[in-house]
């Protein structure tokens, strides 16, 4: 007697179907006043753009949104001519002076913060918070009275010192945030390889939380960049001038050189263009790292 066996039927394959198209109203309303908030943006920076590359002459004539004709660098040669070199470099040194100094002992304070387990340590974390609510211009009396006592007055080293200070507050909260978010076991398994305080910080802590110092390094240098009230209080000679003060040597008794000044504006921001453009991807994620936790 033989016995068949039935074979499974293969069921038909399934065309597949077209990607739908999720309907929905074009919101016309939100692109309007999207691009409205672009123009506002990109309007003063066109203008401010080409009103470099006009004479003072032709500023007072022209239309002020067309494009110069012919494009003139007299405006350039004159805020060189003006010693923009010596107030660039300036403040070249007091924001690298103060930057890293600055992170370096913040970020060794928040590894002493996180890591240790005295009471003296936690209070100091509270101290440093504390420095938060004060403003730097209810300080600006005393700062001068200490600046002229220790003989540091009219000198770059009286703007980098209190940078220095004013900046560590914020800097050490960010930076103490981000190494107690580093796993312990990390740390641990460190500590059994014969590893110290010292090397675990440089050599764990600091590589793991580098978006965070990239972060606060712009950040810092921003501030310090674009100080004024330190650089007009506490130095006084010409050859001290940052590049803040140094908009106010473009401006005469009864008038004022436009297109000169607009152009030390545009000196002055490339330095920070070009330091964002470079810690961008890093900056970034420093300030997106705690939405995904």
């Amino acid at each position: 007697m033989s016995t068949t066996v039935a074979t499974p039927v293969a069921a038909p394959r399934r065309a597949p179907s077209a990607p739908r198209r999720i309907k929905g109203h074009r919101n016309y309303l939100g692109g309007f006043f999207a691009w409205v908030w672009l123009a506002i943006i990109i309007i003063p920076v066109y203008y401010v753009v080409i009103t470099t590359f006009k004479d003072q002459g032709a500023y007072f004539t022209q239309n002020p949104l067309a494009l110069p004709s012919p494009p003139t660098f007299a405006a350039y040669l004159d805020v060189w001519e003006a010693g923009i070199g010596r107030y660039f470099l300036n403040s070249v040194i007091v924001t690298i002076g103060a930057v890293i100094p600055l992170v370096l002992f913040s970020f060794l304070a928040s590894y002493a913060i996180v890591r240790g387990d005295s009471r003296l340590l936690r209070f100091s974390r509270t101290l440093f918070l504390l420095g938060l609510a004060i403003p730097a211009q209810a300080t600006i009396v005393p700062l001068y009275l200490i600046i002229t006592r220790i003989q540091m007055y009219d000198s770059l080293g009286a703007l980098i010192l209190p940078y220095i200070a004013f900046g560590i507050p914020l800097t050490v909260l960010i930076l103490s945030n981000f190494i107690r978010d580093v796993p312990r076991e990390l740390f641990e398994s460190m500590r059994l390889d014969g590893c110290t305080d010292w090397q675990m910080a440089w050599k764990l802590a600091f590589p793991l939380t580098r978006p965070a110092i990239v972060t606060v390094s712009i950040y810092n240098g921003l501030h310090v960049w674009n100080g004024f009230l330190f650089a007009l209080i506490l130095t006084q000679s010409p050859d001290k001038r940052v590049m803040p003060l140094a908009l106010c040597a473009f401006q005469g008794e009864y008038s004022v050189n436009i297109p000169a000044v607009l152009a030390a504006v545009v000196l002055s921001v490339l330095p920070i263009l070009v330091l964002y453009v470079v810690g961008r991807r890093h900056m970034l994620r420093g300030l997106t790292a705690g939405f995904g936790k």
